[in-house]
């Protein structure tokens, strides 16, 4: 993405790499010195990771763990700071372990300077992810 795409086409783009699997293509989106944040994360699991480095170890495994079909619902709304996006949306696909149906809803707070995203404060239910069997936080990634 070039450093004149508007959060939200960038965030669009993210979700389409996600979609494809793509997880290098994904992390390439990030700001070197980019933060994730998880501010429900359960008890033994990452809370804050630090720089792109840190966030692709995060991500390597997610297609082994949860194969996304589509991003359903998805609201992205502007905020008085043109580099910030509040994000609603619902992640559906299935676990692959399992095969069981997966569904998330998701409400994210995203900053774009650059091109690249440089904060990610992904509000996720805990509680969801722990009924639907998965042992990992966030996105159920390990």
């Amino acid at each position: 993405m070039v450093a004149t795409t508007s959060p939200a086409d960038l965030y669009r783009h993210s979700l389409r790499l996600l979609l494809d699997k793509d997880i290098p293509a994904w992390v390439d989106l990030w700001a070197e010195h980019g933060v994730m944040e998880f501010p429900f994360a359960p008890p033994g699991r990452p809370e804050r990771l630090e720089g792109r480095d840190a966030i692709a170890a995060y991500v390597r495994d997610y297609p082994d763990h949860i194969d996304l079909h589509d991003f359903p619902d998805l609201r992205i709304h502007q905020t008085t700071a043109p580099e910030t996006i509040v994000v609603e949306m619902r992640g559906v696909g299935r676990i692959v372990e399992t095969g069981e149906p997966f569904d998330m809803t998701y409400i994210a707070v995203v900053a774009v300077q650059g091109g690249r995203f440089t904060s990610y404060r992904d509000y996720w239910n805990p509680q969801s992810v722990q009924a639907s069997g998965l042992d990992f936080a966030g996105s159920g990634v390990r």
